[in-house]
């Protein structure tokens, strides 16, 4: 996921340039545009209303932009819809299932709206419900969709995603409702799933993104706030090089004296425990830091208990966007119709 030009390169499954959507004089989102890679798992994340789901709705063609394009797999938007539909596997929030149907005929009948050959739906139906895990530890393939619990209507969801086996999932908010053993068992087939595909879902639940995803999108009031690796958004917080110390055998004085008269340190700030005093440093921006620590602790002697590169959380990035974004200007947007 990178700027790499107007259409990305071979190796980008999707493809986004200037997505906008206006429902009315309502502003829904605003000029977006990012590139994913193949077989990349990528989390679109964002406060209620951030546009989430408009921007999925429009990648899989239930919504047409109102200007700007997209391309999934090389196939546009707005003029290759039913290419894309089947290249595309899209799990929305509430899927789709009927209750009165079993698991087994719901996805035999869906596999046949996906046109897949009847002497292969039998195979295909077998294939996602072992994904999904819907054939055990119970054989779940037998029961009624409205009997289900909702960890089960959502796997089944995902398994009808599947069938067609599309290089491309787009999964809304796939762990609403679930708890937390659930959600674990989620995280863990979404990540599996995207050794073979390329996988776009969304959430506002930090963990699940920092945990699942390979890359993150932060949407801000309909327009990319902020993209890249997880850990290259958290390091975005507080920069290269803050390392945490505790250390013993010197006054605290001494101590901040010393590491200001190190040329790779540019801040201290120190507080008494007693015996041992806590350092919070800040170096040039070199990754080497704790590193040169270390070596001037044994240089004087100290004694240390605690040495640690400072690490923010994706917590810290995500609140830091979105209150930026909440001190612009107001541009109207409203939060249900940017959803």
């Amino acid at each position: 996921m990178r700027d790499v030009g107007p259409w990305g390169t071979q190796s980008d499954m999707i493809e986004v340039q200037n997505l906008t959507k206006w429902y009315g004089s309502v502003l829904a989102v605003d000029n977006l545009s990012f590139h994913v890679d193949k077989d990349t798992v990528v989390g679109l994340l964002g406060p209620n209303g951030a546009g989430k789901t408009t921007a999925m709705r429009m990648l899989t063609c239930y919504l047409p932009p109102t200007s700007g394009t997209a391309r999934i797999a090389g196939y546009d938007v707005l003029v290759d819809s039913m290419a894309i539909r089947r290249r595309v596997g899209y799990m929305p929030e509430s899927a789709p299932l009927y209750g009165e149907m079993r698991v087994r005929e719901l996805l035999m009948f869906r596999a046949a709206l996906r046109d897949i050959p009847r002497r292969r739906r039998r195979a295909a139906v077998d294939r996602v419900a072992e994904a999904c895990w819907l054939s055990r530890p119970e054989d779940v393939m037998r029961r009624r969709v409205g009997e289900l619990s909702r960890g089960y209507r959502q796997r089944t969801g995902l398994a009808e995603a599947l069938l067609h086996d599309p290089p491309v999932l787009i999964l809304d908010e796939p762990t609403t409702g679930l708890d937390p053993a659930q959600i674990r068992a989620m995280r863990e087939l979404i990540r599996q799933l995207g050794q073979e595909h390329t996988v776009i879902l969304s959430s506002h639940i930090l963990a699940e993104v920092e945990q699942t995803c390979d890359q993150i999108i932060i949407l801000a009031g309909g327009r990319v706030a902020a993209a890249g690796p997880t850990q290259e958004l958290r390091r975005r917080v507080i920069g290269p090089s803050h390392v945490i110390v505790e250390a013993a055998g010197q006054p605290c004085e001494q101590m901040v004296k010393t590491l200001q008269q190190h040329p790779a340190v540019r801040s201290v700030q120190a507080q008494s425990l007693g015996e041992w005093t806590r350092l919070e440093i800040q170096g040039d921006g070199g990754d080497d830091l704790p590193v040169r620590i270390y070596d001037l602790a044994r240089q004087n002697n100290w004694q240390l208990r605690e040495l640690r590169r400072r690490v923010a959380s994706l917590e810290d990035y995500f609140v830091q966007i979105t209150y930026q974004q909440s001190l612009g200007p107001d541009r109207g947007l409203d939060r249900e119709a940017r959803r």
